[in-house]
């Protein structure tokens, strides 16, 4: 069922304003705070409405409303506004950014230090030396059972990645070699930094009936974090000690047990989510009740062949996602032009 205007309008008020205080928003608020132009009362049975379809949910006996995982992920596609950065933050931005650092590692650490600071969210950078500047030799597909298929990439430097992935097509291993030849036949030589919308689209053309499995291809070859040849920096960690949401201390020390586990960080940062730009976007998820409470939002960057990688921020779901994202939108394209 689609959201009329009205009820978009709404929810759009309500996570800002819940991102902005952490206390359930009821009706009289949206209606003293933002110029909706309806009366309380219809925004009650409006915020009722959006509770039922699962937007919103009413917390304890509160008479407020706060937006679920599904509200979130609506706000984050289709409804946050662009947030301005101020003068000083891109100020500092740039300043970092600019700054010739005799080694990567600095340069990384010192940008993850500001992104924490400035959002006040645990910042993780995952980076290496060029891994995503390396060329495609070839690209094997195996069959590891009914719904589940190994990738396996071999670059021309020797370099050898293999993910997992669940799909709905049950595709024998006879099939599997076909689709396998055709990728590595279109990609020899790429670097799989190179590939494009266009590239994309071409190789779904090729496999045809297949194709939508090309997606899940695309996001794994741009998406392996895990490996001895990456480097972590992270900052801000007990950041999530000034959020209400984490004032349990059990939680906020299961969080911090989680940083300490590598594994844990790359599946996190790896896990598919909203895209938008060059972001993806995990809002919460169906695991334990800490990744529940938790969102994460991703930026791949290249700042030159030789350094490249993704940094991440960590907080509630109750994140400012739209500062985050216009954050990270600058940082890149300050990268992009260094």
């Amino acid at each position: 069922m689609d959201l009329t205007d009205r009820q978009l309008n709404i929810l759009k008020a309500i996570v800002k304003d819940y991102v902005e205080t952490a206390e359930a928003v009821g009706s009289r608020t949206i209606s003293k705070k933002y110029n909706l132009g309806i009366s309380a009362a219809t925004i009650r049975n409006e915020m009722a409405d959006l509770e039922e379809m699962g937007y919103l949910i009413q917390p304890h006996t509160s008479a407020g409303r706060i937006p679920t995982q599904k509200g979130y992920e609506l706000y984050v596609d289709s409804l946050m506004s662009d947030h301005e950065l101020e003068d000083h933050e891109k100020e500092i931005l740039q300043r970092c950014i600019r700054n010739d650092f005799e080694k990567a590692d600095d340069f990384i650490s010192e940008l993850s230090r500001i992104l924490s600071s400035m959002t006040n969210y645990t910042t993780i950078a995952v980076y290496d030396r060029g891994v995503e500047s390396h060329r495609i030799k070839y690209i094997q597909l195996v069959s590891l059972s009914a719904d589940k298929i190994l990738l396996i990439v071999v670059s021309e430097e020797g370099e050898i990645k293999s993910r997992e992935f669940e799909t709905t097509i049950e595709l024998p291993q006879a099939k599997l070699n076909v689709i396998s030849s055709h990728l590595s036949s279109k990609l020899e030589g790429m670097k799989i930094g190179d590939l494009d919308e266009d590239m994309i689209s071409y190789i779904k053309f090729e496999i045809g009936e297949y194709s939508e499995i090309v997606d899940d291809l695309v996001y794994l070859l741009n998406n392996v974090v895990d490996g001895d040849e990456y480097k972590m920096s992270m900052t801000g960690a007990t950041n999530i000690f000034n959020y209400p949401e984490f004032n349990d201390m059990v939680k906020a020390r299961s969080f911090l047990n989680m940083l300490e586990e590598k594994e844990s960080i790359a599946k996190m940062i790896g896990a598919k989510g909203i895209q938008k730009d060059n972001l993806n976007i995990v809002i919460g998820n169906d695991g334990d009740e800490l990744s529940t409470d938790l969102s994460i939002v991703t930026a791949t960057y290249n700042v030159s062949d030789n350094l490249h990688g993704k940094i991440s921020f960590i907080g509630p779901t109750r994140m400012d996602y739209s500062k985050v994202y216009s954050i990270l939108n600058y940082m890149s394209l300050l990268l992009n032009n260094k």
